[in-house]
């Protein structure tokens, strides 16, 4: 719950686009936590550990993606948005989906965190119902928590604050944004060097 590139991709499409939009944003938010949580019952961290440039190839690959959203919503914070109040016309909910499933994919601290915990309170050969549970239940879990978000920031007022604010929000977000994959790339270049 604690706000990242994923909270403020969700409150940027609720905002911007329409409900459906962030719904299917945090649709595809829930998709990327189940993707995660499969990896991390397969055994993602142990790869990790074992394969180590393999996971600064990935967390320079997701700081990279983040610097372009952050670009992208920098570049376009001063152009005025063309809020559509119908079902989600003014984004297309496929787009919304795909791009709250590549935010969270592009995360690796989001598998990280996911393979950490696992392996912290999981035996090491987990129960196959765990294999039927956990996944679901992650997908409930960060799905559940960006609708919240995306019917929250979709309402009337947290729309027009937005709209209101929307260069400063737009750059303080773009700016947030491409300051964590900074941090990521600098990371992963450290870590080789």
């Amino acid at each position: 719950m604690s706000p990242g590139p994923s909270f403020i991709l969700v409150v940027r499409v609720s905002v911007a686009a329409s409900r459906r939009d962030g719904l299917a944003a945090a649709l595809g938010m829930g998709c990327g936590g189940l993707i995660f949580a499969g990896l991390a019952l397969a055994g993602l961290q142990a790869l990790l550990m074992q394969v180590t440039w393999l996971y600064l190839v990935l967390k320079a690959a997701g700081g990279a993606y983040l610097v372009y959203l952050g670009y992208r919503i920098w570049r376009n914070a001063r152009e005025s948005l063309a809020v559509d109040e119908s079902a989600g016309v003014a984004r297309g909910w496929r787009r919304s989906f795909a791009l709250g499933l590549a935010t969270q994919i592009s995360n690796p601290k989001t598998a990280i965190y996911y393979a950490s915990v696992f392996a912290a309170f999981l035996p090491a050969q987990p129960p196959a119902a765990m294999f039927w549970t956990l996944p679901p239940l992650i997908f409930a879990i960060e799905a559940g928590w960006y609708t919240l978000v995306a019917i929250a920031f979709s309402a009337q007022a947290p729309r027009a604050a937005y709209l209101g604010c929307k260069a400063w929000i737009d750059r303080l977000a773009g700016a947030v944004l491409g300051l964590l994959g900074g941090k990521l790339i600098l990371e992963a270049l450290r870590a080789k060097v």
